[in-house]
């Protein structure tokens, strides 16, 4: 994996693939047993150490003391740090949206606010880089496009650099500078989102009564090289957008049955299933 100072690197795969495990390894939590992490270009064999102040992570759950305020958790991380600042607590919780909740005790919190609590915790000490396991766990619509900003504006405003997994494909793409795509622990893919733009096409969808016949077809009569078949009754080209009716009018000459055409856009998530062949 290589991610740039400033990027947002959305990090996919099934579960299982390696991703939590590889985090871990980020953050110096296991050590790999074989190969090696190195961060802000200093190898990591020997532990983090003093690098562990440029880094703030959630790895898989966020755990705090629930008798405690959100306040008082952040207080106690603050002075774990080393941080002399206490305003840095409320400017973290504001910018996570907990500032009006600080004083309740943690138990009282919600999935979703537990969640920003985590990252109120893994901002407060103004990290260069955040390593985030499923960043957006528990948290509704709403709430997910709010941190989708935040991380955005992070980026752009104090250059932090993201290590983001998450299950949710359509928000990371629209929220990556570039991805990584993991599976069975290797790394199938590492693109930009520009790469990713030019693989998730838009396309016609053309359900058929012959899709491999239909191929010959669209072949032989229009010269269409741009397509796939799909395996499920239809196939996409990614020829003729604007001409649906010529490609119907060659595929009915050719004997093969239209049940269907519609402009349709890949997606990441398409393109996900296909590098690691469908699955949970």
């Amino acid at each position: 994996m290589n991610i740039a100072p400033g990027e947002i690197y959305g990090f996919l795969g099934q579960n299982g693939a390696g991703k939590t495990t590889t985090m871990r390894m980020v953050m110096g939590l296991i050590k790999p047993t074989s190969g090696s992490v190195e961060l802000f270009g200093s190898d990591t064999s020997g532990g983090i150490g003093s690098l562990f102040e440029r880094i703030g992570s959630i790895i898989e759950y966020p755990g705090f003391y629930l008798n405690l305020s959100g306040a008082e958790n952040l207080e106690i991380h603050r002075r774990f740090m080393g941080m002399g600042n206490k305003s840095s607590i409320d400017e973290s919780l504001k910018t996570v949206g907990l500032l009006d909740a600080k004083n309740q005790r943690v138990k009282s919190y919600s999935l979703g606010m537990k969640q920003r609590l985590g990252l109120a915790r893994a901002l407060l000490h103004h990290p260069e880089l955040l390593v985030l396991d499923e960043p957006t766990n528990g948290l509704d619509p709403a709430g997910i496009k709010e941190i989708r900003q935040m991380f955005t504006g992070l980026a752009r405003q104090r250059g932090i650099t993201f290590l983001i997994s998450s299950h949710l494909l359509a928000e990371v793409e629209q929220l990556a500078t570039k991805i990584g795509i993991i599976h069975k622990g290797r790394l199938v893919e590492e693109l930009d989102s520009e790469s990713l733009r030019a693989k998730t096409r838009t396309c016609l969808e053309i359900r058929v009564t012959d899709e491999n016949r239909a191929a010959v077809v669209i072949e032989q009569g229009l010269g269409a090289k741009d397509y796939r078949i799909m395996g499920d009754g239809s196939l996409r080209l990614y020829q003729f957008l604007d001409a649906p009716e010529k490609v119907n009018a060659c595929l009915h000459e050719g004997g093969v049955g239209v049940i269907g055409i519609a402009l349709f856009a890949d997606s990441l998530e398409d393109y996900f299933l296909k590098l690691t062949g469908g699955g949970a």
